[in-house]
């Protein structure tokens, strides 16, 4: 493999995945009439900060990507970020797809353990390697776990759910 496609490829298949996954979520993310018939806790955040908050948490978690990629040195260890980043990914979505399409935030919050702990493992094996690689998903963790919360207290708002 030449130089270039070393340096370039890591690059180009971050930011294929992130836009990939983005796309596909902003599908998912219906914000519908039952969306908005849903009891909100006062203190949610303006459905318009969820977007750049998701852009920003997406361009740190590629970057992230990246530089793992560049400095774990075995293939092993990569084909590992790159499956815990498509695991993280799947349950991104999924949590989505629960909550938005199936109408269902009691079944999106019995998710968000398999989303936050995605985080953590991506987290604690690129710590081992980069700090800086580590401390860039630290936004991600932490909006998932505000995001948890917040999808507690609409489940406790407004459920059961059927």
């Amino acid at each position: 493999m030449s130089r270039a496609s070393t340096t370039w490829l890591p690059i180009l298949v971050a930011a294929g995945a992130v836009a990939l996954i983005a796309a596909l979520g902003a599908t998912l993310t219906q914000l519908s009439p039952w969306y908005y018939g849903l009891e909100q806790p006062s203190w949610k955040p303006s459905d318009a900060l969820f977007g750049p908050a998701w852009t920003a948490i997406f361009l740190l978690a590629g970057l992230s990507a990246v530089i793992g990629w560049r400095v774990l040195p075995l293939e092993r260890d990569r084909a590992g970020m790159i499956g815990l980043f498509a695991l993280n990914g799947f349950f991104n979505l999924l949590w989505s797809f629960l909550f938005f399409r199936l109408q269902r935030p009691d079944f999106a919050l019995y998710e968000v353990p398999f989303l936050w702990l995605s985080i953590f493992f991506l987290i604690a094996l690129l710590a081992r390697r980069s700090k800086l690689a580590a401390l860039l998903l630290a936004p991600y963790l932490l909006w998932v776990s505000f995001a948890a919360v917040l999808n507690y207290e609409v489940v406790r708002l407004n459920g059961p759910f059927s």
